[in-house]
């Protein structure tokens, strides 16, 4: 039997993501969903203006949207709510029993709840039993993080666990689907780079170190690792690509690096989880790779795509990230832990 499942901001980029990656999910049954007032009595078909290049699914197109209320029957719900009503909203869900796998920014830093990448730190589910004895919850809440983070840790993680990992700077070069619907005004964003995304560079720096940290008596250590970012919106619709530049604890080489990538495997692959990449660093060949038009699609958009791996004069070595936004970035970064929670056990209510 499915797990009975809910979307929180169904009609907005994201939420639309999440009911197309809830259709015909072998574990998952898409049963709630839920959006502001405005959108709250209406059919799902007639409150979402669905921006995807894919058909909105039949079955969400006839649910009726809820209002953002701890009363949805099902058992877990995805969480695509804006950050101005996320925090209160989710913990209200996760004090009524759900569990909330959220895609805001709300928690992420908090102590007591997990900021999960399942290739990189499943072991930091382990916080769930301790963030329901802190908050008396019979619920959780557990978060992905940021839309460039999620893909710059992907490709940091393989490093960091053969070479060490010392220092990192970023620069993002982020699609203006990560703004939202309907994102940046064509003047503003046609032709031209915009050298600051609010708040990101912070998340970046921020959520890197708790995500690579260790755990420890409940909490995370977060890693020592040094790291610097910029961040810039460009003209691309879907994928965020980053010019990354690091120092290893060793001095391994190109070819090790890339060895190290390409081959890297962690627990969603070793237990066949439904959204986990086969490869979830995938190196490319090419002077020019990757791009967006050519390489958002790798693994079904779960993977970070790397290319261009060479030393640098400054730091050590360079290259180049390539992920999804909205999938691996979003929708399906919260859908995997899902997938991992439930492969641990933690996701019964």
């Amino acid at each position: 039997m499915k797990i009975r499942a809910g979307v929180l901001g169904a009609t907005g980029a994201v939420g639309q993501r999440f009911v197309q990656l809830l259709e015909s999910h072998p574990w998952f049954e898409l049963v709630a969903l839920a959006a502001s007032e405005r959108s709250a009595g209406k059919r799902y078909g007639d409150a979402c203006a669905w921006k995807l290049d894919a058909p909105m699914p039949a079955a969400a197109r006839e649910l009726l949207v809820q209002p953002l209320e701890p009363r949805l029957e099902c058992d877990v719900v995805f969480s695509a709510l804006d950050a101005a009503v996320a925090g209160p909203a989710e913990e209200s869900f996760a004090a009524a029993g759900y569990a909330v796998l959220s895609n805001s920014r709300n928690h992420r830093m908090d102590a007591d709840v997990p900021l999960l990448v399942p290739e990189v730190n499943p072991d930091h589910a382990a916080l769930i039993p301790a963030q329901r004895r802190n908050r008396g919850w019979r619920g959780f809440i557990a978060t992905n993080p940021n839309c460039s983070t999620a893909t710059l840790v992907l490709a940091l993680a393989p490093l960091e666990r053969r070479f060490g990992l010392k220092a990192v700077a970023v620069t993002t070069l982020q699609a203006v689907s990560g703004a939202g619907y309907p994102g940046l005004p064509s003047l503003d964003i046609l032709g031209n780079v915009v050298p600051y995304i609010a708040g990101e560079e912070e998340k970046i720096e921020r959520e890197t170190k708790k995500i690579l940290g260790t755990l420890a008596a409940d909490r995370i250590a977060p890693h020592p690792v040094t790291v610097s970012a910029q961040t810039t919106r460009v003209p691309v619709v879907d994928g965020h690509t980053a010019a990354v530049f690091v120092t290893l604890g060793s001095d391994p080489g190109p070819e090790a690096v890339c060895e190290a990538l390409a081959s890297y495997r962690s627990v969603p692959q070793e237990r066949g989880l439904p959204s986990a990449p086969a490869h979830p660093t995938v190196v490319v060949a090419g002077e020019d790779r990757p791009q967006p038009r050519l390489d958002i699609g790798v693994e079904r958009g779960m993977a970070s795509v790397i290319g261009r791996v060479r030393r640098c004069d400054v730091m050590g070595y360079k290259f180049i990230v390539l992920g999804h936004n909205t999938i691996r970035g979003a929708a399906g970064a919260a859908l995997l832990n899902a997938e991992l929670l439930q492969a641990q056990g933690l996701l019964q209510r």
